[in-house]
């Protein structure tokens, strides 16, 4: 599909740097985004909008909206909403230092950098825990179907919905669990990566599993580690046609559903968390014609 920001459908690459704006003047909204729009390749760089750029350029995208802030049990999960989101990708990581510098740069007028964030690959698929991450990301077609919106004319078509969360590791906790209680959590044999029948149903592939929703749930995630100093986790990124897919997840991951919640939370949670439309492309640039740009 030419209209879609490439790296939506590629596989991740060696590295990446994640970079999340807000807004502090209006006026230079327009020309930033022009600006911006020149570098925008949809492979190198992907860019999302969130619901408070389009509030202040007075659009709106069907489905877009902040993301929910949400509490039960003792869990909290927050809402971080940022107004652009810049996801950085390639293999050597002074490239993308530059490439990160130049973006502020041209965003300087009208926004603020609020986050950045430098991401990895852990032996190849891996979160640092230790387990493999994405194995049952859609394919081909169905990941077209699951991430890509379609049917809804020119200026949305080729566009995606994409749900962004930093999750925070305790290592301390993780590797005080034996072996069958890290399967237990995650609901898979660190050894072979296969689910068991066995597993508890608060293990993570249990709450998540996305054929078990109706309508099922599926979504195509893009999530990477990151390390700072001592800490920690994972960067989640799951892009999908709607946020739908991803509410649904959470909510279940969070007991909303029926009251059994993840057993990821054992050692992990989220610290952010943001709602983003990706435009889709026209040739070699940004179409905006959904915001008349």
């Amino acid at each position: 599909m030419n209209s879609v920001q490439a790296a939506i459908l590629q596989p991740n690459p060696p590295l990446a740097r994640f970079m999340t704006f807000s807004i502090h003047s209006k006026d230079g909204i327009k020309h930033c985004l022009q600006e911006l729009r020149e570098i925008v390749d949809g492979e190198s760089l992907v860019i999302g909008f969130g619901i408070s750029l389009l509030q202040a350029l007075n659009k709106s995208v069907d489905g877009l909206h902040a993301f929910p802030a949400l509490s039960h049990d003792g869990l909290d999960i927050p809402s971080t909403q940022a107004a652009l989101w810049c996801w950085l990708r390639g293999d050597d990581r002074g490239e993308l230092f530059h490439q990160s510098r130049l973006i502020e740069s041209l965003l300087m007028p009208a926004f603020t950098l609020a986050d950045c964030i430098d991401s990895f690959q852990f032996d190849q698929v891996r979160d640092l825990s230790g387990y493999e991450d994405g194995t049952e990301n859609p394919a081909g077609e169905e990941a077209i179907a699951a991430a890509i919106v379609q049917g809804q004319g020119s200026g949305l078509d080729g566009s995606s919905f994409v749900a962004v969360q930093q999750w925070l590791h305790d290592f301390d906790s993780f590797d005080a669990m034996s072996t069958e209680q890290q399967d237990d959590t995650i609901g898979r044999h660190i050894s072979d990566n296969e689910e068991f029948d066995e597993a508890p149903e608060s293990a993570h592939v249990k709450r998540s599993a996305q054929e078990s929703f109706a309508p099922e749930a599926f979504m195509l995630r893009h999530s990477m580690p990151w390390a700072e100093d001592t800490e920690g986790g994972l960067v989640f990124v799951a892009f999908g046609k709607s946020v739908d897919a991803f509410e649904a997840i959470l909510q279940r991951m969070l007991g909303l559903e029926d009251g059994i919640q993840d057993a990821l939370f054992s050692f992990t949670h989220p610290i952010s968390g943001s709602y983003f439309w990706c435009p889709p492309m026209q040739e070699t640039n940004l179409d905006l014609s959904a915001l008349d740009m």
